[in-house]
């Protein structure tokens, strides 16, 4: 019961997003401009305001970024060898299977599951998610391309990375580090900025969805199955082999490992079959994440 209380509500409204933008109740216009809002304003206030007033103790831990990164980096190279080698060609598979859209989804599943204190532990990992995996893919791009012209673009990584999430996350951690005071009727806008966010967001995400369409194929499935599957297990795995951290961390990691997959994994498509393939990745795993979410849940829960 507990579980369903969590999960009903998030992926209610992901239904609710995904019904408005089918029946175009929400005109793209409209899905626009709620993307803007959503997205430069709502998440970016939350994630400050998340990481202004938390112990930032044990989420600056190295252990707690090794135990989701290490078995992040395993996937990714283990995937896209395996595309490589039957595509003859580099693709952005491997980054679709260890990508989580920690954002749309985690944030507010982690929020509604286990209080909005255990963010911290989320936060720690997303400020280093978009510049860890989208530089690792952008190396392999560069020296695996087949192409001698190919170079990593660092200032179009950098700008992708300088957005308004990541600032929220690093203004919010400066606050919080500098001890630096909010003023009360401040901190009560926050509150209710930060508030709007997680609705919009699931509403966001289920907008998006409506735009894609499913094409069934053998190589979805299998990115499917190793985003949702196998990326959180070795995560889960990782907790035997380097213990010392707490229970409720130790479930945020897998969680945030679960979810879906990312959308931006769409900026890294690498032609039209890619853009394919990673945009029904991204709808089939958003949909089966309501079946595997609550099987991760019972497992944490053991």
């Amino acid at each position: 019961m507990v579980v369903l209380n969590a999960l009903v509500p998030v992926f209610g409204l992901i239904f609710l997003g995904w019904f408005l933008g089918a029946r175009r109740v929400i005109p793209a216009e409209g899905h626009a401009t709620l993307g803007i809002i959503t997205f430069k304003l709502f998440m970016p206030v939350l994630l400050f305001s998340g990481l202004a007033k938390a112990d930032l103790a044990e989420a600056l831990s190295p252990l707690l970024l090794m135990r989701y990164y290490l078995p992040a980096f395993v996937v990714f190279i283990v995937v896209n060898l395996l595309v490589h080698r039957r595509l003859g060609r580099p693709s952005s598979m491997g980054l679709a299977a260890s990508y989580s859209n920690n954002v749309l989804v985690g944030i507010p599943l982690i929020t509604v599951m286990l209080g909005a204190e255990s963010l911290v532990y989320l936060f720690a990992v997303l400020a280093f998610h978009s510049l860890l995996l989208f530089t690792l893919q952008s190396i392999y791009n560069a020296f695996w391309g087949g192409k001698g012209e190919e170079r990593i673009d660092w200032r179009g990584l950098l700008a992708s990375l300088a957005n308004p999430l990541i600032i929220g996350l690093f203004l919010g951690g400066l606050v919080n580090l500098a001890g630096i005071p909010i003023p009360g009727p401040l901190w009560h806008i926050v509150e209710m900025l930060a508030a709007a966010a997680l609705p919009t967001a699931l509403l966001m995400l289920g907008l998006s969805l409506a735009s894609y369409r499913l094409y069934l194929s053998g190589t979805m499935a299998l990115l499917t199955a190793a985003k949702l599957v196998v990326f959180p297990l070795l995560v889960l795995g990782m907790g035997w082999l380097m213990p010392g951290l707490t229970t409720e961390a130790r479930t945020v990691l897998v969680l945030m490992a679960a979810c879906p997959t990312g959308i931006n994994v769409l900026a890294f498509a690498m032609g039209r079959e890619d853009m394919r393939i990673l945009g029904s990745v991204i709808f089939l795993s958003t949909v089966m994440a309501a079946i595997t979410l609550p099987v991760w849940l019972l497992v944490l829960a053991r």
